[in-house]
């Protein structure tokens, strides 16, 4: 356990050493906030709620998990540090968790600099907190989806961009098979399906204060398999 943090520190401050991690960091809630007071409709519905603050959320985190994560593995395959980590007495899975930790640890810091959002609404009008909870249990949740995704394709290229790109766009299009399903003659069963795989469907149940477990289980169980393929990358990396 003791390599894994301290491999998940040493990421941590590798990220916010970097002036890049500090303009990810920053634009995440600035975005946030921007969309919600200025271009939104909070002040015009005059009603303390952060329901359309949530609904950025899926796109966001979509955009900013990748952010996260796309040089963690891609950067240190580019600079030969990688062989250099398998020398230390770590395994896979330590390596991997570690590296999912330190990211875990940077979208908590993400997610609370947005604090000052609900925060303000409060102080606007009276706020009913169980949902915002709920919402932010939600996005913790969307979060590891995202992360798990991002250090997969991370691992899968030495370019940092590539990795980024390929993630958001695949999490942006799971966020959107809900969609698809209210499509005309489309078969029930397949509408379920879809449904059932959309990110941004388990994730607003939770933004409405109601956790049910197979929200928390399909989120759990999509960050342990993605986990689990970028265990098997490496190590066909390293056998290759």
């Amino acid at each position: 356990m003791k390599l894994i943090f301290h491999l998940a520190k040493r990421e941590w401050w590798g990220f916010v050493d970097a002036p890049s991690g500090y303009v990810v960091l920053a634009a995440f809630p600035a975005l946030l906030a921007s969309f919600f007071f200025v271009t939104g409709e909070f002040f015009a519905e005059g009603e303390a709620t952060l329901r359309n603050f949530f609904s950025l959320m899926p796109i966001t985190l979509a955009l900013l998990g990748p952010a996260i994560t796309m040089k963690m593995w891609s950067e240190e395959a580019r600079e030969g540090t990688e062989e250099l980590l398998r020398t230390w007495p770590i395994r896979t899975h330590q390596l991997v968790l570690g590296k999912f930790f330190g990211a875990f640890g940077l979208l908590v810091l993400a997610l609370l600099a947005t604090s000052a959002v609900p925060l303000t609404v409060a102080w606007l009008g009276d706020l009913d907190w169980g949902p915002v909870l709920g919402a932010y249990a939600g996005s913790l949740l969307f979060g590891s989806v995202c992360l798990a995704v991002g250090l997969c394709f991370s691992a899968a290229t030495r370019n940092q961009m590539v990795a980024w790109l390929v993630s958001s766009v695949l999490l942006l299009v799971f966020n959107l098979t809900g969609l698809a399903a209210t499509t005309a003659d489309i078969h029930p069963m397949l509408a379920s399906a879809l449904v059932a795989s959309d990110l941004s469907f388990h994730f607003h149940a939770m933004g409405r204060g109601v956790l049910d477990v197979r929200d928390l289980l399909y989120f759990f169980s999509l960050t342990v398999v993605c986990l689990c393929w970028n265990g098997l990358l490496l190590e066909r990396k390293a056998k290759g």
